[in-house]
């Protein structure tokens, strides 16, 4: 039954493969359990009630993507949409958690209402080839990035703005040993090489003293602080669309990105399409509306799924192992977060190297493939924005077909985006 459900065999996959991708996934996403809370809580909110909040909507969200969608893509409160919630929403604009909470829910309302009239889906299969590859690239080389600061392998320098850690930080000797431990066994073509890596790298880190046994293993949540605390009295005496655009936006574009660099590592795209993407989108909608009920900020795709995925996971079978370690953390949340960023650092380096052969399928001898193409692996990195990588490259992309007298190339979805995005670039210039 579950074989014809998630058609393993359909997919080369297994039970075996599946939960070993689904834990893979969940490690390497896991640090989400406290670092959402620690964020939110700046803003006023209660860290036991959040800790709930981020993992039952994980939780749901992951599971409506695993058996409505059948993708092995992983949800949860976006880190990006917790700082934007946190430090520009109830910080600098003072406006009350709690009412900061119904904008999200009502921005989850619309992304449900753009799943259902299929907005969304048409613009990720409006998306032109050449952007969609190299946002896979740009997401890998981000991921990479992300892995590299975590290891303390690349650390800020004021006079070129990034340089090379200290290798007598005893952080850093010991991602480069799980880095190197990683490499090995992907090498050699080990089952499980990732996760294998990810413990390694941990219990060495233990040994050494820079990370602790967990001090508990159990601790009972505590939802009823956030729980249903939303206030849409607040809504009309705030100028609020703004924000309830931001959330949109930001998570529309960021979550179509995640979704195309994932799908591309999979191998899911056909035709240039990803099948069933309607359903895919669906999921983060649910998880949004969800998540702003129970008390956390907007729930999107993470690109940690790539990491089970390249450890072998190929259907939603992955995600009920997400979703239930999800469940189980919290009400384990010590055990759940014993796991440090550097110990994750090495599995991100390497997923950053696999998702950077979808460069070779763009066309660089076409120029006005190539340059959108390179302007998109380029930004996403570094302006440390997987939506910013999105947009410029959309711009550069309209830009460059137009100088080559290429108009047919450019579809409605595309001059449509792109008025939007100078928009949106003109309004940040002028507010």
């Amino acid at each position: 039954m579950i074989d014809r459900y998630f058609k393993l065999a359909e997919n080369h996959t297994s039970v075996k493969q599946e939960m070993l991708g689904g834990l893979t996934t969940f490690v390497t996403m896991a640090y989400i359990v406290v670092v959402n809370p620690q964020i939110l809580a700046q803003a006023g909110m209660p860290p036991a009630g959040v800790v709930f909040a981020t993992c039952i909507s994980a939780a749901v969200a992951t599971l409506v993507m695993g058996l409505y969608a059948n993708y092995p893509i992983a949800l949860a409160p976006g880190m990006s949409l917790n700082a934007y919630f946190t430090y520009y929403v109830c910080m600098q604009m003072h406006v009350p958690w709690q009412t900061a909470l119904a904008v999200v829910f009502c921005s989850g309302v619309l992304f449900l209402v753009l799943t259902v009239t299929r907005v969304r889906e048409q613009i990720v299969n409006g998306m032109p080839d050449c952007l969609k590859h190299s946002t896979a690239a740009g997401i890998g080389m981000f991921i990479a990035f992300v892995g590299l600061r975590n290891a303390k392998l690349v650390v800020a320098n004021s006079a070129t703005f990034v340089g090379l850690g200290s290798f007598s930080d005893k952080e850093v000797q010991t991602a480069c040993f799980g880095l190197a431990l990683t490499l090995i066994l992907m090498a050699r073509k080990f089952h499980g090489a990732i996760l294998l890596g990810i413990f390694g790298t941990a219990l060495l880190g233990i040994f050494r003293g820079i990370t602790n046994w967990p001090t508990a293993i159990f601790s009972m949540p505590q939802p009823s602080s956030t729980f249903l605390q939303l206030d849409f009295r607040g809504l009309k005496h705030l100028g609020l669309l703004e924000i309830a655009f931001a959330f949109l936006f930001v998570d529309l574009f960021d979550n179509v990105g995640t979704l195309v660099g994932v799908c591309e590592q999979g191998g899911f795209i056909k035709d240039g399409k990803i099948p069933r993407v309607g359903r895919v989108l669906l999921a983060d909608a649910v998880g949004t509306v969800f998540g702003a009920l129970t008390g956390t900020s907007t729930v999107t795709s993470y690109i940690e799924s790539a990491a089970g995925v390249a450890a072998g996971a190929r259907t939603g079978l992955s995600n009920i192992a997400v979703a239930a370690l999800f469940l189980l953390a919290a009400f384990c949340s010590p055990l759940a977060t014993a796991i440090p960023g550097y110990a994750t650092a090495p599995a991100l380096i390497l997923v950053g190297v696999l998702m950077s052969e979808s460069i070779a399928q763009i066309q660089w001898r076409e120029f006005s493939e190539a340059v959108p193409a390179f302007i998109t692996i380029l930004a996403t990195p570094l302006t440390f924005s997987i939506a910013t990588g999105l947009s410029l490259g959309l711009i550069s992309y309209t830009l460059v077909k137009i100088a080559a007298g290429k108009f047919r190339e450019i579809n409605t979805l595309v001059w449509i985006l792109t008025g939007l995005f100078i928009l949106r670039y003109v309004y940040l210039a002028v507010g």
